[in-house]
């Protein structure tokens, strides 16, 4: 296979329900060595998409690739090349850390020295090899997720499918997840992720999709999806000495401002435009007489990007 084949593409995706089209003809590719981010509120054919990379449902129409395999043609061969972590999993009673691996390890035909390195391996990059005789009943929540990317790894696929993976840890486990993440996607690895924690994609992903009601509605880098917008929104806060109801008034009659709420000395508000707009508006505000002494714009982030171009749709 070619280095610049897509290590994981869906074309032209469907995949219905009744009356209900949970995936809407997707179309989008993942490289090696990228995370690609998908998001998008519950019901909008996340899992559904991953479903079927997985191999365990078959679309409607259309295909998905694995490293240049058809998941409705070639799945054995996808899952030889396919890791995938679900967003839920159970465990087994009466069974360690160890002995899940092994199964698993078992399970994709790794035998003698092979299967042992394979879960060393895994255990050493999961940080599970201190419990590698604990029961799974007794780990906590990170330790399980940990564990369920550890099977997903056992047999070093090139391909990781995650569906929301950070779902129910703490902060510390988030990161320690995300780390991970990076650490696999630097090894090569191309990545598909589901997250509900938009900040945390954002740190991580190099691309990002977002779907609603079966249909992607934007793809790209969070810039990008940004800069597709004609009249870009930057959030503004300005502080000054003195009240604010002044200030609050004076941005109603100005073009391109919206969104504003005073609070204590200091005033939010959305602003249309770019840097020179920024410039603009705290020269003409220090012209009129305002005492600012804070002026700063955050630039839109993933959640920013997100609202933008979703509209709260459910089927």
């Amino acid at each position: 296979m070619a280095n610049s084949q897509p290590m994981i593409e869906l074309r032209q995706l469907h995949r219905f329900f009744g009356t209900t089209r949970a995936v809407d003809n997707v179309s989008f590719q993942v490289q090696r060595g990228q995370v690609f981010g998908y998001i998008g509120p519950n019901g909008a054919g996340k899992t559904t998409s991953m479903r079927i990379l997985a191999t365990l449902d078959l679309p409607n129409a259309g295909d998905a690739f694995v490293d240049g395999f058809s998941v409705v043609e070639d799945p054995d061969r996808v899952r030889k090349r396919l890791g995938f972590m679900p967003d839920y999993f159970t465990t087994y009673p009466n069974i360690d850390v160890r002995e899940y691996l092994d199964f698993f390890a078992r399970a994709y035909h790794l035998y003698g020295k092979d299967r042992s390195r394979a879960i060393g391996r895994v255990m050493s990059f999961t940080g599970l090899a201190a419990l590698a005789d604990k029961p799974i009943q007794g780990l906590s929540k990170g330790m399980k997720q940990r564990l369920c990317l550890g099977r997903a790894l056992i047999h070093d696929p090139p391909v990781m499918i995650l569906d929301e993976p950070a779902a129910g840890l703490d902060p510390r486990a988030r990161i320690e997840l995300r780390e991970m993440i990076r650490a696999l996607a630097n090894e090569g690895k191309a990545i598909l992720i589901s997250s509900h924690i938009l900040t945390e994609l954002a740190e991580i992903c190099d691309i990002v999709g977002i779907i609603e009601r079966g249909r992607l509605i934007a793809v790209g880098k969070v810039d990008d999806i940004q800069q597709q917008d004609r009249s870009p929104q930057n959030l503004v806060e300005v502080r000054l000495v003195g009240g604010v109801d002044g200030l609050a008034g004076w941005l109603t009659e100005r073009d391109g401002v919206s969104g504003i709420h005073a609070d204590g000395n200091t005033v939010r508000f959305l602003l249309r435009g770019d840097e020179a707009a920024e410039a603009d508006v705290l020269r003409e505000m220090i012209e009129h007489g305002f005492r600012v002494i804070a002026f700063g714009a955050r630039r839109r982030t993933l959640e920013d990007v997100f609202m933008q171009v979703t509209k709260g749709l459910v089927q």
